[in-house]
């Protein structure tokens, strides 16, 4: 599969990610967006980002700009300087997909790309001259945009905020290890450091491993800590568990945050636990799956104290919250550090643990995983199949009754009564992902596990 768009940027195999193919993107997007002669670069921690990013700016030079290396940095930090500066910016991150993948994240100075901004790019490159490899230039480098991003939570939440809490930082390669330990030790919380990796890990904080739920649960225990967060790898989805080390899902992260900050409209994808519309908080509208579709969804919401997020966690501030005298501007583009120390100082403010906050919200919880190694071109065909198939869809969903309700914005969201199943096909990489909605944690892993075996099987024999 050559190197397209999917819900947030491009991605594509490293080996396909060519020199040329990287500045001509590059090019193809600069072309259309307003710079202030300077266009900002950074990444995430594998081993072709630095390559990479070296070729984006080589597309840079081509257009007369000058690119400016701004190392590893959150991409919400890369994001918020490109806004602070007047000019586009370009993350080179896979996000959370394994290392031998990787990507290009496009921002103007407004915040993320659109759809619209996409098709744009893509015809833009249609028109360029690839020619060979351009050389690949040296970069004036900046620091300073880490430290912006830092002091915009420090300045809100204030130095108290977390005071008495005990929080273990899961770094792994996340590109916020140093900044969000910074951040929550500038804030009042106690830090204990875990699980440095000096390689490439990619974690998906929507899809949480049974090997990497354990090695949570057994460091809350070791180390008597009142939560862990992390980060996925570019650190725009956020992870954050309870005091047992058991993961909060990003679904629940983003309404206590909107609860916190005084939000009164929340736009999500129809992948999103719908505890939310039970809560009595928001008005609720619901998108396609993908950042794009969520800002999209915003931004025809004017005047309203509106966010969003996703399944993921990843959070959009779009008006200027206040608290307490002070004021945290909008940011347009998917945040990890807000969702995490947003419902940890909630929970700081009334004196509850972070598993009684999440068991005082309506009793719906989700979970989700993924089948790897499985085409597009299986699995589209797959869940169109199950759309028409009554058979197909009853050995997938056996023992659920009867289908109440079905939803074909995004995949295929089926509703057996309190269980509801949802698969969608990637767009850009080969998996297919499976959420799952029911009135308990337990009674929704236990839905996932059999729907993810289930839906192995019957791909398996659809291929033969």
């Amino acid at each position: 599969m050559s190197p397209k768009f999917g819900t947030s940027g491009l991605r594509g195999l490293v080996v396909e990610l060519t020199d040329a193919l990287c500045a001509g993107y590059a090019e193809a997007f600069l072309a259309s967006a307003d710079t202030n002669e300077t266009v900002l670069i950074g990444r995430d921690h594998r081993a072709s980002s630095p390559r990479i990013a070296a070729a984006v700016a080589a597309g840079c030079k081509r257009l007369g700009l000058e690119p400016i290396d701004c190392g590893v940095l959150p991409t919400p930090a890369l994001a918020l300087a490109a806004t602070a500066r007047g000019t586009a910016a370009v993350m080179v991150t896979g996000s959370h997909i394994p290392d031998d993948r990787n990507g290009l994240k496009f921002y103007t100075s407004s915040g993320e790309i659109t759809k619209t901004d996409e098709t744009v790019i893509t015809a833009n490159y249609a028109r360029i001259s690839k020619g060979g490899s351009p050389p690949l230039p040296v970069m004036e480098k900046d620091a300073t945009c880490v430290s912006a991003y830092s002091s915009r939570f420090v300045s809100f939440f204030g130095a108290k905020c977390l005071s008495g809490l005990r929080i273990g930082v899961y770094e792994h390669s996340s590109a916020a290890r140093e900044v969000l330990a910074d951040v929550l030790s500038a804030i009042g919380a106690e830090i204990v450091s875990l699980g440095r990796a000096d390689r490439f890990v990619p974690v998906d904080t929507e899809a949480v491993d049974a090997e990497t739920r354990a090695m949570l649960a057994g460091w809350a225990s070791e180390h008597k800590l009142d939560a862990i967060v992390s980060t996925d790898g570019d650190a725009d989805r956020p992870m954050l568990t309870d005091s047992t080390g058991t993961v909060v899902p990003g679904d629940i992260l983003g309404p206590l945050t909107g609860r916190y900050l005084g939000a009164d409209t929340v736009v999500t994808p129809v992948s999103s636990n719908t505890l939310v519309d039970q809560m009595g908080d928001f008005r609720v509208y619901r998108t396609r799956i993908g950042s794009p579709y969520v800002i999209a969804g915003m931004e025809a919401l004017p005047g309203k104290n509106v966010v969003g997020y996703e399944a993921n966690g990843g959070f959009l501030l779009g008006f200027s919250a206040r608290r307490d005298g002070r004021v945290l501007a909008p940011l347009m583009t998917r945040d990890s550090l807000l969702p995490i120390i947003a419902p940890l100082a909630a929970a700081r403010e009334a004196g509850q643990s972070m598993e009684h906050c999440v068991d005082a919200l309506p009793p719906r919880r989700t979970a989700a995983d993924r089948l790897t190694e499985v085409p597009t071109e299986v699995s589209g065909p797959f869940v169109e199949r199950l759309k028409m198939d009554t058979m197909l869809r009853n050995g997938l969903c056996d023992g659920l009754g009867e289908m109440t309700k079905a939803d074909t914005t995004d995949g295929y969201r089926m509703t057996f009564g309190d269980v509801t199943v949802h698969l969608r096909p990637s767009g850009n990489a080969p998996e297919m992902r499976v959420y799952i909605e029911a009135d308990s944690s337990e009674a929704a892993q236990d839905v996932l596990t059999k729907t993810l075996k289930r839906a192995r099987d019957l791909i398996a024999a659809q291929m033969r």
